[in-house]
Protein backbone atom coordinates (compact mmCIF):
# COMPACT_ATOMS: atom_id res chain seq x y z
CA UNK A 1 0.00 0.00 0.00
CA UNK A 2 1.24 3.47 -0.89
CA UNK A 3 2.18 5.50 2.17
CA UNK A 4 1.92 9.27 2.16
CA UNK A 5 4.69 11.50 3.47
CA UNK A 6 3.61 14.13 6.00
CA UNK A 7 6.32 16.63 6.89
CA UNK A 8 6.36 18.92 9.93
CA UNK A 9 8.92 21.64 9.14
CA UNK A 10 9.05 23.37 12.52
CA UNK A 11 8.29 23.32 16.24
CA UNK A 12 7.47 19.67 16.96
CA UNK A 13 10.13 17.12 17.85
CA UNK A 14 7.86 14.17 18.76
CA UNK A 15 4.83 13.03 16.79
CA UNK A 16 3.14 10.26 18.76
CA UNK A 17 -0.23 12.00 18.70
CA UNK A 18 0.03 12.56 14.94
CA UNK A 19 0.95 8.91 14.43
CA UNK A 20 -2.17 7.83 16.29
CA UNK A 21 -4.26 9.69 13.69
CA UNK A 22 -2.18 9.25 10.53
CA UNK A 23 0.02 6.23 11.16
CA UNK A 24 -2.09 3.81 9.14
CA UNK A 25 -1.71 5.87 5.93
CA UNK A 26 1.39 8.05 6.32
CA UNK A 27 4.94 8.37 7.54
CA UNK A 28 5.50 11.52 9.60
CA UNK A 29 8.78 13.42 9.73
CA UNK A 30 9.38 16.33 12.13
CA UNK A 31 12.31 18.66 11.37
CA UNK A 32 12.10 21.39 14.05
CA UNK A 33 13.69 23.92 11.67
CA UNK A 34 13.92 27.56 12.72
CA UNK A 35 15.01 29.10 9.40
CA UNK A 36 12.87 29.15 6.26
CA UNK A 37 15.62 28.04 3.91
CA UNK A 38 16.32 24.87 5.87
CA UNK A 39 13.10 23.27 4.68
CA UNK A 40 13.46 24.04 0.96
CA UNK A 41 15.57 20.92 0.10
CA UNK A 42 12.93 18.69 1.71
CA UNK A 43 9.78 20.31 0.31
CA UNK A 44 9.57 18.02 -2.73
CA UNK A 45 9.02 14.98 -0.49
CA UNK A 46 5.75 16.21 1.01
CA UNK A 47 2.28 14.87 0.27
CA UNK A 48 1.03 17.00 3.15
CA UNK A 49 2.53 19.53 5.56
CA UNK A 50 1.70 20.38 9.16
CA UNK A 51 3.14 23.84 9.78
CA UNK A 52 3.52 25.74 13.04
CA UNK A 53 4.86 29.28 13.52
CA UNK A 54 8.66 29.09 13.60
CA UNK A 55 9.20 29.33 9.83
CA UNK A 56 7.48 30.72 6.73
CA UNK A 57 6.55 28.76 3.63
CA UNK A 58 7.15 31.05 0.67
CA UNK A 59 7.67 30.63 -3.09
CA UNK A 60 11.11 28.98 -2.71
CA UNK A 61 9.71 26.02 -0.79
CA UNK A 62 6.27 25.92 -2.41
CA UNK A 63 7.75 25.83 -5.92
CA UNK A 64 9.30 22.44 -5.03
CA UNK A 65 6.03 20.88 -3.88
CA UNK A 66 5.12 18.87 -6.97
CA UNK A 67 2.98 16.32 -5.14
CA UNK A 68 1.85 18.17 -2.02
CA UNK A 69 -1.93 18.18 -1.65
CA UNK A 70 -2.18 20.63 1.19
CA UNK A 71 -0.60 22.66 3.99
CA UNK A 72 -2.32 22.79 7.36
CA UNK A 73 -1.26 25.65 9.56
CA UNK A 74 -1.63 24.29 13.09
CA UNK A 75 -2.97 27.49 14.57
CA UNK A 76 -5.41 30.28 13.82
CA UNK A 77 -3.17 32.67 11.88
CA UNK A 78 -1.78 31.68 8.49
CA UNK A 79 0.27 34.73 7.58
CA UNK A 80 3.42 32.57 7.42
CA UNK A 81 2.15 30.77 4.30
CA UNK A 82 2.19 32.37 0.85
CA UNK A 83 -1.43 31.74 -0.09
CA UNK A 84 -0.98 32.93 -3.67
CA UNK A 85 2.04 30.72 -4.37
CA UNK A 86 0.30 27.71 -2.85
CA UNK A 87 -2.90 28.37 -4.79
CA UNK A 88 -1.03 28.66 -8.07
CA UNK A 89 0.33 25.14 -7.48
CA UNK A 90 -3.11 23.78 -6.64
CA UNK A 91 -2.12 23.29 -2.99
CA UNK A 92 -4.85 23.79 -0.41
CA UNK A 93 -3.99 25.81 2.69
CA UNK A 94 -6.04 25.19 5.83
CA UNK A 95 -5.83 26.32 9.43
CA UNK A 96 -7.09 25.24 12.84
CA UNK A 97 -9.27 28.19 13.78
CA UNK A 98 -10.99 26.89 16.91
CA UNK A 99 -8.43 25.07 19.04
CA UNK A 100 -7.42 27.77 21.54
CA UNK A 101 -10.39 30.09 21.65
CA UNK A 102 -10.91 29.73 25.39
CA UNK A 103 -7.22 30.01 26.22
CA UNK A 104 -6.52 33.19 24.25
CA UNK A 105 -9.65 34.82 25.61
CA UNK A 106 -8.66 33.87 29.17
CA UNK A 107 -5.18 35.28 28.59
CA UNK A 108 -6.57 38.56 27.25
CA UNK A 109 -8.80 38.99 30.31
CA UNK A 110 -5.87 38.12 32.60
CA UNK A 111 -3.75 40.82 31.00
CA UNK A 112 -6.62 43.28 31.10
CA UNK A 113 -6.93 42.81 34.86
CA UNK A 114 -3.21 42.65 35.60
CA UNK A 115 -2.38 45.97 33.94
CA UNK A 116 -4.46 48.48 35.91
CA UNK A 117 -4.24 46.53 39.17
CA UNK A 118 -0.44 46.51 38.86
CA UNK A 119 -0.16 42.80 39.56
CA UNK A 120 3.47 42.48 38.51
CA UNK A 121 4.59 45.65 40.27
CA UNK A 122 2.95 44.57 43.53
CA UNK A 123 4.47 41.10 43.34
CA UNK A 124 7.96 42.42 42.53
CA UNK A 125 7.81 44.94 45.37
CA UNK A 126 7.01 42.20 47.90
CA UNK A 127 9.69 39.87 46.51
CA UNK A 128 12.21 42.65 47.10
CA UNK A 129 11.11 42.94 50.73
CA UNK A 130 8.69 45.82 50.36
CA UNK A 131 5.04 46.23 51.17
CA UNK A 132 3.54 49.10 49.21
CA UNK A 133 -0.28 49.12 49.20
CA UNK A 134 -0.24 52.56 47.59
CA UNK A 135 0.89 51.01 44.31
CA UNK A 136 -2.73 50.08 43.62
CA UNK A 137 -3.99 53.64 44.09
CA UNK A 138 -5.68 54.94 40.97
CA UNK A 139 -6.70 51.51 39.66
CA UNK A 140 -10.09 51.73 37.91
CA UNK A 141 -13.09 49.64 38.83
CA UNK A 142 -13.79 47.30 35.90
CA UNK A 143 -17.59 47.41 36.21
CA UNK A 144 -18.92 50.19 34.03
CA UNK A 145 -15.74 50.48 31.96
CA UNK A 146 -15.83 50.10 28.18
CA UNK A 147 -13.99 47.35 26.38
CA UNK A 148 -13.37 47.87 22.68
CA UNK A 149 -12.70 44.70 20.69
CA UNK A 150 -10.99 44.83 17.30
CA UNK A 151 -12.08 41.69 15.46
CA UNK A 152 -15.19 39.94 16.76
CA UNK A 153 -14.56 36.42 15.50
CA UNK A 154 -14.30 33.32 17.69
CA UNK A 155 -11.71 34.70 20.11
CA UNK A 156 -13.05 38.25 20.13
CA UNK A 157 -16.49 36.89 20.92
CA UNK A 158 -15.15 34.65 23.69
CA UNK A 159 -13.34 37.63 25.20
CA UNK A 160 -16.51 39.73 25.09
CA UNK A 161 -18.52 36.99 26.79
CA UNK A 162 -15.96 36.84 29.60
CA UNK A 163 -16.00 40.60 30.08
CA UNK A 164 -19.78 41.00 30.15
CA UNK A 165 -20.28 39.33 33.57
CA UNK A 166 -17.67 41.73 34.92
CA UNK A 167 -20.11 44.53 34.16
CA UNK A 168 -18.18 45.99 31.25
CA UNK A 169 -19.79 47.66 28.26
CA UNK A 170 -18.57 45.95 25.09
CA UNK A 171 -18.01 47.62 21.73
CA UNK A 172 -16.55 45.91 18.70
CA UNK A 173 -15.12 46.97 15.36
CA UNK A 174 -15.17 44.30 12.66
CA UNK A 175 -16.08 45.12 9.04
CA UNK A 176 -16.42 41.39 8.32
CA UNK A 177 -18.71 40.46 11.21
CA UNK A 178 -22.00 38.86 10.19
CA UNK A 179 -24.94 41.24 10.38
CA UNK A 180 -26.79 40.67 13.63
CA UNK A 181 -23.73 39.65 15.64
CA UNK A 182 -24.37 42.61 17.92
CA UNK A 183 -27.97 41.52 18.53
CA UNK A 184 -27.06 37.87 19.11
CA UNK A 185 -24.36 38.69 21.64
CA UNK A 186 -25.78 41.82 23.22
CA UNK A 187 -22.83 43.96 22.12
CA UNK A 188 -22.55 47.30 20.35
CA UNK A 189 -21.05 47.39 16.88
CA UNK A 190 -18.94 50.41 15.98
CA UNK A 191 -18.32 51.02 12.29
CA UNK A 192 -15.39 53.40 12.68
CA UNK A 193 -12.14 52.34 14.34
CA UNK A 194 -11.36 55.86 15.52
CA UNK A 195 -14.70 56.01 17.31
CA UNK A 196 -14.07 52.70 19.08
CA UNK A 197 -10.62 53.85 20.20
CA UNK A 198 -11.95 57.16 21.50
CA UNK A 199 -14.72 55.51 23.54
CA UNK A 200 -12.83 52.54 25.01
CA UNK A 201 -11.12 52.23 28.39
CA UNK A 202 -9.57 48.95 27.24
CA UNK A 203 -8.81 47.91 23.67
CA UNK A 204 -8.20 44.23 22.89
CA UNK A 205 -7.02 43.09 19.44
CA UNK A 206 -8.39 39.83 18.03
CA UNK A 207 -8.02 40.29 14.28
CA UNK A 208 -5.98 38.20 11.84
CA UNK A 209 -2.84 39.70 10.33
CA UNK A 210 -3.61 40.97 6.84
CA UNK A 211 -2.49 43.89 4.71
CA UNK A 212 -5.33 45.90 6.23
CA UNK A 213 -4.60 45.01 9.85
CA UNK A 214 -0.81 45.40 9.63
CA UNK A 215 -0.08 48.30 12.01
CA UNK A 216 -3.80 48.91 12.46
CA UNK A 217 -2.65 50.56 15.67
CA UNK A 218 -0.02 53.10 14.70
CA UNK A 219 1.00 56.62 15.71
CA UNK A 220 -2.18 58.09 14.23
CA UNK A 221 -4.65 55.58 15.66
CA UNK A 222 -2.96 55.27 19.05
CA UNK A 223 -3.38 59.03 19.43
CA UNK A 224 -7.16 58.49 19.32
CA UNK A 225 -7.10 56.48 22.56
CA UNK A 226 -7.87 57.91 25.97
CA UNK A 227 -4.80 58.76 28.07
CA UNK A 228 -6.31 56.49 30.75
CA UNK A 229 -6.88 53.55 28.38
CA UNK A 230 -5.03 50.24 28.14
CA UNK A 231 -4.14 48.16 25.08
CA UNK A 232 -4.04 44.35 24.99
CA UNK A 233 -2.69 42.40 22.00
CA UNK A 234 -3.01 38.62 21.89
CA UNK A 235 -3.48 38.49 18.10
CA UNK A 236 -0.38 39.12 15.96
CA UNK A 237 2.60 41.32 16.74
CA UNK A 238 2.57 43.35 13.50
CA UNK A 239 -1.00 44.51 14.19
CA UNK A 240 0.70 47.10 16.43
CA UNK A 241 3.51 49.45 15.46
CA UNK A 242 5.57 48.82 18.57
CA UNK A 243 7.84 51.83 18.05
CA UNK A 244 4.77 54.05 17.85
CA UNK A 245 3.36 52.31 20.93
CA UNK A 246 6.44 53.12 23.02
CA UNK A 247 6.31 56.73 21.86
CA UNK A 248 2.61 56.95 22.75
CA UNK A 249 3.25 55.52 26.21
CA UNK A 250 6.09 57.97 26.78
CA UNK A 251 3.83 60.85 25.77
CA UNK A 252 1.03 59.68 28.05
CA UNK A 253 -1.35 59.01 25.14
CA UNK A 254 -2.41 55.79 26.85
CA UNK A 255 -1.88 54.31 30.30
CA UNK A 256 -0.36 50.93 29.50
CA UNK A 257 -0.09 47.97 27.15
CA UNK A 258 -0.05 44.20 27.58
CA UNK A 259 1.43 42.23 24.70
CA UNK A 260 1.55 38.48 24.21
CA UNK A 261 2.83 39.04 20.67
CA UNK A 262 5.42 41.46 19.31
CA UNK A 263 7.15 42.26 16.04
CA UNK A 264 9.67 40.70 15.89
CA UNK A 265 9.53 37.82 18.35
CA UNK A 266 11.25 37.87 20.72
CA UNK A 267 11.30 41.67 20.91
CA UNK A 268 14.66 43.28 20.18
CA UNK A 269 13.69 46.76 21.36
CA UNK A 270 15.09 47.40 24.81
CA UNK A 271 12.67 50.29 25.19
CA UNK A 272 9.73 47.95 24.68
CA UNK A 273 11.08 45.12 26.85
CA UNK A 274 11.89 47.35 29.81
CA UNK A 275 9.12 49.93 29.57
CA UNK A 276 7.43 50.35 32.97
CA UNK A 277 4.00 50.57 31.34
CA UNK A 278 4.34 47.39 29.27
CA UNK A 279 3.44 43.84 30.38
CA UNK A 280 4.85 41.06 28.19
CA UNK A 281 4.31 37.32 27.79
CA UNK A 282 6.14 35.19 25.17
CA UNK A 283 3.39 34.33 22.65
CA UNK A 284 1.78 31.79 24.97
CA UNK A 285 -1.85 32.93 25.05
CA UNK A 286 -2.80 30.01 22.82
CA UNK A 287 -1.49 27.40 25.22
CA UNK A 288 -3.18 25.09 27.67
CA UNK A 289 -2.50 21.38 28.07
CA UNK A 290 -5.80 20.45 26.44
CA UNK A 291 -5.63 23.26 23.89
CA UNK A 292 -2.21 22.16 22.64
CA UNK A 293 -3.37 18.58 22.12
CA UNK A 294 -6.55 19.82 20.46
CA UNK A 295 -4.51 21.94 18.04
CA UNK A 296 -2.33 19.00 17.06
CA UNK A 297 -5.16 16.51 16.71
CA UNK A 298 -7.33 18.85 14.63
CA UNK A 299 -4.38 19.64 12.37
CA UNK A 300 -3.70 15.94 11.85
CA UNK A 301 -7.40 15.26 11.20
CA UNK A 302 -7.41 17.93 8.47
CA UNK A 303 -4.31 16.49 6.81
CA UNK A 304 -5.94 13.06 6.88
CA UNK A 305 -8.97 14.44 5.03
CA UNK A 306 -6.65 16.04 2.46
CA UNK A 307 -4.71 12.85 1.85
CA UNK A 308 -7.82 10.69 1.56
CA UNK A 309 -9.51 13.08 -0.85
CA UNK A 310 -12.24 14.12 1.56
CA UNK A 311 -13.49 17.73 1.73
CA UNK A 312 -11.49 19.80 4.21
CA UNK A 313 -13.18 21.90 6.86
CA UNK A 314 -11.03 25.02 7.20
CA UNK A 315 -9.83 26.12 3.76
CA UNK A 316 -8.30 29.61 3.74
CA UNK A 317 -6.91 30.06 0.20
CA UNK A 318 -9.92 29.29 -1.99
CA UNK A 319 -9.67 32.60 -3.93
CA UNK A 320 -6.09 31.77 -4.95
CA UNK A 321 -6.60 28.15 -6.01
CA UNK A 322 -6.00 27.07 -9.59
CA UNK A 323 -6.58 23.43 -10.51
CA UNK A 324 -6.76 22.22 -6.88
CA UNK A 325 -5.19 18.84 -6.30
CA UNK A 326 -8.00 17.56 -4.06
CA UNK A 327 -11.74 18.05 -3.73
CA UNK A 328 -12.86 21.35 -2.24
CA UNK A 329 -15.48 21.76 0.49
CA UNK A 330 -18.87 23.01 -0.58
CA UNK A 331 -19.56 26.65 0.11
CA UNK A 332 -22.10 27.28 2.83
CA UNK A 333 -25.17 29.26 1.84
CA UNK A 334 -25.02 32.87 2.88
Amino acid sequence: MHRFQVLIPDYLTEVELEKSILGDIADITPFAFTRDEEFVPHAHKADGILLYHDINLGPAAISQMERCRGIVRCGVGYNNVDLTAAGAKGILVCNVPDYGTEDVADHAIMMMLALPRKLVENHNAIVKGGWEPTLIFGAPRMRGRTLGIIGCGRIGTATALRAKPMGMDILYYDPFARPGTDKALGLTQIHCLDELLAKSDFVSIHSPLTAKTHHILNAKTLAKMKPTAYLVNTARGPCVDNDALVEALDKGQLAGAALDVTDPEPPVSTRLRTHPKVLLTPHVAYYSDKGFLEMRSKGADEIRRLLLGEPVRNLVNRPHLKNPRVVLPELLAE
